[in-house]
């Protein structure tokens, strides 16, 4: 088995992994930065799910005068629509598919594996979960956008047409204003997907009532198969 190229960080189940969540945290952030949150969502044993907490590389980032910090790809201006960082987006993109990759070989097949993320690393959730040629469980898509908007008709996949996605957003969200996550939520349906939207009283972070939604989500998606 190949590793990839992103080291990570992994909680396991109690038992058999039936189920993976690969989880890309946000800019500045690391792998540990939703650790806490995996025993919180109180989730069934019985789905037997993998936690994935992949680092993004270290790079510089404009907006931070160059300081180099771990993300997913570089952050030009804080304004949208703004110049994106496509080579970045795609570099990240690949190394997330290695990710997706290793999880089957490791036995758990596409359509039981959820891409998630926040912020950077929910941009990246969509981006790679829309154009990845398998179809996942699901994405999950938190306080975040579309990067690369103009590509993605020509660049989705047809095997995630159909992929539940959750996307939720603080109101008073002042790193990623709330409407750029609705503009993307509503370009998503527009485009025949299955978005389920939620939005809370917060900023750019994650509420107790958000962590109570996901699990609800995540016990959908992947509600274990009858035998």
């Amino acid at each position: 088995m190949t590793d990839p190229a992103l080291t990570t960080v992994e909680i396991e189940p109690i038992g058999p992994v039936r189920s993976s969540v690969i989880w890309m945290h946000g800019l500045g952030a690391d792998a540990h930065d939703f650790e806490p949150i995996v025993p919180e969502l109180h989730l069934p044993v019985e789905l037997g799910i993998r936690f994935v907490f992949p680092n993004a590389p270290i790079r510089p980032v404009t907006i931070n005068n160059g300081m180099r910090m771990r993300a997913w790809y570089d952050v030009l201006s804080m304004d949208l629509p703004r110049q994106e960082d496509p080579d970045g987006v795609y570099a990240s993109e690949r190394d997330i598919y290695a990710l997706l990759e290793r999880e089957k070989q490791r036995g758990v097949p596409a359509e039981r594996i959820v891409l998630a993320g926040f912020s950077q690393g929910g941009a990246m959730a969509l981006h790679t979960g829309l154009r990845y040629p398998d179809r996942l469980a699901g994405i999950l898509a938190l306080s975040c956008y579309i990067p690369l908007a103009s590509k993605l008709n020509s660049e989705r996949r047809p095997a995630n047409q159909l992929t539940p996605i959750f996307m939720a957003h603080g109101d008073y969200d002042a790193v990623i204003p709330m409407r750029y996550g609705q503009q993307s939520a509503e370009a998503l349906k527009a485009l025949g997907y299955a978005v389920e939207w939620s939005d809370y009283g917060m900023g750019h972070e994650v509420c107790w009532q958000e962590i109570r939604d996901i699990a609800d989500w995540l016990k959908r998606v992947l509600a274990a198969p009858t035998t």
